[in-house]
């Protein structure tokens, strides 16, 4: 069964530090970030991995536009981490006197039932408040912080982790998870309806309110299927302008529970900033993926020609994910909603096969001596040898020596190699390089008792254990 990871949401009223704060957070653990392409805008979600806990990171100032007619009030940040948050960090400026509006967003926060922190941020500034001032706003956890000095920032994560569950492998199951992504408006519902309906042996309907992920469950062929449709989630009767009314929160969930995605694009709006974020984070997140382009049958007068125009320009929309598959759909006359099973199928049994550690190493070789990889003088990386370490997504593991010098389009250059001989077509994959000399420094220090790895092992190993006597 895919996992969901929790979520924890930063909110607050403008200027108290709520960027600094969640890339503070997010790069002292070398997080796995989602940026829009093509801007220099603040990162908004983040994915974090600390003490043997993950979770997603999401900063709720980073969703508004500027260039929006219509903003995000702070009343719908607050309303969207309450319901969807696991846990919500409400950040203040230490050195303001608690506003009306600090105390709208911590009432709002405490209401919500879920685990509330307060941040008092900017404290390294000379003229900040003692902690009795923010007693004021109920919240009984206050840390004070700050993200330009990283003070607190170790115990706003010691917080979070003691909140949160630790990572954990779920048992596996039959079921195949499908997720309906895009923007507003793009068909997500209507296409969800087409595939539930194509099944004659609906399962179990499982369709709850608007504000919720929905779900259907169908047979097709001899599997199981779930689709997660993330259309429910917008607000009636408000305009439905850039990210600020996309439901992030409720967006990462799906994905994090799903194996396939499909990114939906409405035809006649291809290719915008916000597909490719939110490809991005599909491929960050490990997941398969297919580029749906839907409403085909919207556009007039097309023939065979209209369609080989719309390729190329989402091909380079997409160029970072060319493994992701293309298909032209209409829920309206059902072309191709059936093709999609198919495709999500074909992926999930790529995503789980398994290679073989000699092909591996005879293609490693053959792709080192026809390219050799690049670096600084007297250290060049040397690359000796790769195993497969996990599948959903493929995951490989490459030994050898200097290879933090490793450079990033030496690893696309690995990747195409290694799809040129596997069919990995509609999933990432993914690298991790050890260095062989810094494995036995690490081996010969634990076992003199001189790494904190040892106590962290003893931790790990202890929780698993007190988790199975449960």
């Amino acid at each position: 069964m895919a996992s969901k990871l929790p979520t924890v949401a930063i909110i607050g009223q403008a200027n108290v530090g709520k960027s600094s704060l969640f890339n503070r957070l997010v790069r002292s653990q070398q997080a796995i970030v989602a940026r829009e392409a093509g801007t220099t805008r603040d990162n908004v979600l983040g994915r974090v991995e600390y003490k043997y806990h993950n979770f997603w990171l999401v900063d709720t100032a980073g969703l508004k536009d500027p260039n929006d007619e219509f903003e995000a009030s702070i009343q719908d940040q607050i309303t969207e981490a309450a319901e969807v948050a696991d846990v919500i960090l409400v950040v203040v400026d230490s050195t303001q006197y608690v506003s009306d509006q600090d105390r709208t967003v911590a009432k709002k926060a405490l209401r919500s039932k879920k685990p509330v922190i307060l941040l008092a941020n900017k404290v390294d500034l000379a003229d900040n408040l003692p902690s009795d001032e923010f007693r004021r706003l109920g919240i009984k956890d206050i840390i004070r912080t700050s993200a330009e000095h990283n003070v607190g920032i170790t115990e706003v994560l010691d917080n979070i982790v003691r909140l949160i569950p630790a990572t954990h492998e779920d048992e596996a199951d039959d079921v195949v998870r499908i997720s309906l992504i895009g923007r507003p408006n793009v068909g997500k519902s209507n296409l969800f309806n087409a595939l539930a309906g194509k099944q004659q042996a609906i399962v179990a309907d499982l369709a709850g309110t608007t504000r919720d992920v929905n779900r259907v469950s169908v047979r097709y062929g001899a599997r199981n299927i779930e689709i997660l449709d993330t259309a429910g989630m917008r607000k009636p009767g408000k305009q439905e302008v850039g990210i600020e009314k996309f439901s992030v929160l409720r967006t990462l969930q799906a994905i994090e529970e799903s194996d396939v995605c499909f990114l939906l694009m409405d035809v006649n709006e291809l290719n915008t900033g916000l597909d490719q974020r939110l490809a991005g984070i599909i491929d960050d997140a490990g997941k398969g993926m297919v580029i749906v382009v839907t409403k085909w049958d919207s556009v007039e007068d097309k023939d065979s020609f209209t369609h080989d125009s719309l390729v190329p320009g989402i091909v380079r929309t997409f160029k970072f994910t060319p493994w992701a598959p293309l298909i032209f759909t209409s829920s309206v006359t059902g072309q191709n909603v059936t093709k999609l099973f198919d495709l999500a199928l074909d992926i999930d049994a790529r995503r789980k096969q398994q290679t073989k550690t000699r092909v591996l190493n005879d293609l490693l070789q053959k792709s080192v001596q026809k390219h050799p990889p690049a670096g600084l003088k007297n250290t060049h990386p040397k690359l000796r040898y790769m195993v497969q370490t996990d599948n959903s997504p493929p995951w490989f593991v490459i030994y050898g020596s200097h290879l933090k010098f490793v450079h990033w389009s030496y690893k696309r250059y690995l990747e195409r190699q290694l799809r040129e001989t596997y069919n990995f077509a509609g999933t990432p994959i993914k690298f991790s390089f050890r260095d062989e000399k810094q494995i036995k420094a690490n081996k010969e220090r634990v076992a003199a008792g001189k790494d904190p790895i040892t106590k962290k092992s003893k931790l790990e190993k202890a929780e698993k254990d007190n988790n199975s006597k449960k």
